[in-house]
């Protein structure tokens, strides 16, 4: 008679643990991919569980968005240049079956290949595109991870290239590109300035040579600018047809 309490307890405790085995609670954001004997049966939750205990597993997969900081890739650009570059890459799971059964470790898989495409990708591109056209390659390496995942279940949301890392003598050598060019762009500026002034002379010349006794006041109203210096002597380089002259101040005072 002894053994039967202890023989109840025993049951009892079995029980629970069978209860705890078959029960599995779900958070919103999780599913559970279950397999009975060995077989994929189905995708269940969220919410409350049961399972068959010892005849069904169940893997939890989790929906979230997940980060993974793709480590600096040593790569040479078109133009020959050795940098350092790093990225973050955003995915989620779309597709829990596939997850778990097309690929053995997902969140390993998905992160070697962001390694494998960011060298191949960058490669194909000079440095200087590297630097300024981040946009354009990020979006070029999600669309292939996103392609490529795409058969694991896996959505590949967002790339971001992080830093692009240089030697010390290829950032004095930008720099010294970087100056030269400005210097370029400030020689084109005075030359269109040269040549927009030349252009408005030219017009002026046009218009004094159309009306002579313009030219004569104008003659007269740089005399007049040389004289407020306190010169002692002005000498007339070219002779004045003052009856044209006479003629202009007349008209002037008329009107």
């Amino acid at each position: 008679m002894p053994l039967a309490p202890a023989f109840l307890v025993v049951a009892a405790i079995l029980a629970l643990i069978v209860l705890f085995a078959a029960i599995k609670v779900l958070n919103e954001y999780e599913r559970g991919v279950v397999f009975t004997l060995g077989r994929f049966t189905g995708v269940k939750g969220p919410g409350l569980i049961l399972l068959v205990p010892f005849v069904q597993i169940m893997q939890k997969v989790d929906l979230r968005v997940r980060v993974d900081d793709v480590p600096p890739q040593d790569v040479i650009s078109r133009d020959n240049v050795s940098v350092k570059v790093n990225a973050v890459l955003y995915f989620r799971i779309i597709d829990p079956e596939r997850a778990i059964i097309q690929v053995a470790n997902f969140l390993q898989a998905t992160s070697q290949l962001a390694q494998v495409t960011l060298r191949s990708v960058l490669g194909k591109h000079d440095l200087d595109e590297m630097l300024s056209e981040r946009d354009k390659l990020n979006r070029d390496i999600q669309e292939i991870l996103d392609r490529q995942t795409d058969a694991w279940g896996i959505k590949v949301t967002n790339v971001e290239i992080k830093h692009v890392d240089l030697n010390e003598s290829m950032i004095r050598a930008i720099a010294r590109q970087a100056e030269a060019e400005r210097e370029r762009r400030a020689k084109v500026i005075n030359a269109e300035g040269e040549q927009q002034a030349a252009q408005k002379l030219s017009e002026a010349a046009e218009i004094l040579a159309s009306r002579p006794e313009a030219m004569q006041l104008r003659y007269l109203s740089s005399l007049n600018a040389i004289a407020s210096e306190r010169t002692s002597t002005i000498v007339f380089p070219f002779p004045i047809d003052f009856g044209t002259l006479l003629g202009a101040i007349r008209g002037k005072a008329a009107e």
